[in-house]
């Protein structure tokens, strides 16, 4: 599976974001007083802080409660988590918990990071010339990055077992240059906002997910 694709401009701004697939690791729980995890706040949500069952891990956020979305640290009626949770009137109750959202500002600041992690790496080579960060494996998904030589980065994150990546950040390229390059309504370095380069974006991630060739016209 391909998870998401990133494309970030050359002062390190992120000009298209888009999230193709997502694990589901949701689980969703009735508890009864008292709450046998460890809750704790963390940038701004509610995690677990200690305490795992039931496919409900450290990290976990709370995502909502009683079937309605939390928003942050609040309930859907604007009480807080903690206080709501350690009130043993409010149970049974069922929480909803997973992996959290990254937010837009988020998205932003990563996509900031790997920028200056890319220069990083770059500097760092014994070697003149060296092209910076091109892959970055984790356990559960690797990060492949394209950047083209006006320092435009087009960054892949897929599944470890993914194949064909290096083929698609190129038709990804190829897809830039002919539906947001060639858009006279396209302004350089600018938030890619355009019907067109989404619709073949999404068509050309399928056809890598289904491991078939970009051959000519494709």
């Amino acid at each position: 599976a391909i998870f998401s694709v990133y494309v970030v401009n050359k002062a390190g701004g992120l000009i298209y974001q888009l999230d193709h697939y997502a694990p589901r690791s949701d689980t969703e729980k009735t508890f009864s007083f008292p709450l046998d995890l460890v809750l704790r706040p963390h940038d701004e949500r509610v995690v677990v802080a200690f305490g795992q069952r039931d496919g409900i891990r450290v990290g976990h956020a709370v995502l909502a409660i009683n079937g309605a979305e939390v928003n942050g640290r609040f309930t859907a009626d604007g009480k807080d988590v903690l206080e709501f949770l350690s009130n043993p009137a409010n149970y049974p109750v069922s929480i909803r918990f997973g992996r959290h959202r990254l937010s837009s500002n988020e998205k932003l600041m990563l996509a900031s990071m790997f920028h200056s992690l890319f220069a990083i790496g770059s500097q760092l080579s014994p070697e003149v010339g060296s092209s910076g960060i091109e892959m970055l494996e984790t356990d559960t998904f690797k990060l492949h990055c394209f950047q083209t030589l006006t320092g435009i980065k087009f960054m892949v994150l897929a599944d470890p077992k993914q194949t064909g990546i290096d083929a698609l950040l190129r038709k990804i390229y190829e897809i830039y240059s002919d539906f947001a390059l060639k858009n006279p309504f396209y302004s350089l370095e600018m938030p890619i906002r355009c019907e067109l380069f989404d619709q073949n974006l999404k068509l050309a991630l399928e056809v890598a997910e289904k491991a078939g060739p970009f051959g000519p016209g494709s």
